[in-house]
Formats: structure tokens, sequence, C-alpha cells
């Protein structure tokens, strides 16, 4: 079934929005985990929704994008809830990207 139009759209936004919440529900899971399983993380989502709105003739920087994925500022979400990295976790990660 291949469905279009405002169907589709609104959808796809609905399962957009879920997707952040699941994130938002599971702050415990780094960035850099879901890199290493996914590759791809909140910050990945930031750029791709900063890109679609300027491609789209919106000015919607990275750092506001980056505060819609994360719910807050990314400075703040940092402090609250990203923990250091561990040495299995850069090992992993460095191991995917070379």
């Amino acid at each position: 079934m291949t469905m279009k139009g405002q169907n589709r759209i609104e959808i796809e936004a609905a399962t957009f929005r879920r997707l952040l919440k699941h994130l938002d529900e599971h702050k415990e899971v780094q960035n850099i985990d879901l890199m290493n399983l996914a590759s791809f993380c909140r910050n990945c989502l930031s750029k791709w929704y900063s890109a679609e709105a300027q491609a789209r003739g919106l000015d919607v920087s990275y750092d506001s994008s980056r505060e819609i994925v994360y719910g807050m500022p990314y400075s703040e979400w940092k402090l609250k809830f990203q923990t250091e990295t561990r040495l299995e976790q850069s090992d992993k990660f460095k191991q995917k990207t070379s």
C-alpha cells in the first residue's frame, strides 16, 4: 500500500514526534550508544531537521533544531543527562568509523 498526500505527512509527523518522545523517555541512552547501534543519534536528527527546514526556505538553526529534538537547550541536556563515555563505547565507535 502506497500512501500519499496529507495522510502520509500526518503519519510521518506523528511517528517523528513519537520517536522524540521515546528518546526523551530514555535519556539514559546516550548518543554514543545510538551511534554504535544505529549509526545516528539525537544530534543527527537535529542536523536533519535543520537541513530539511532550510531546504524548504525556513531558517531553523542547528541550535534551534537541537532544542526541538532534546526538548530543552542542548547545554542543559548535557549537564543533566549526558554521562562520561566509557572506554568500550569509544572503542566500538572508533571501530565503526574507521
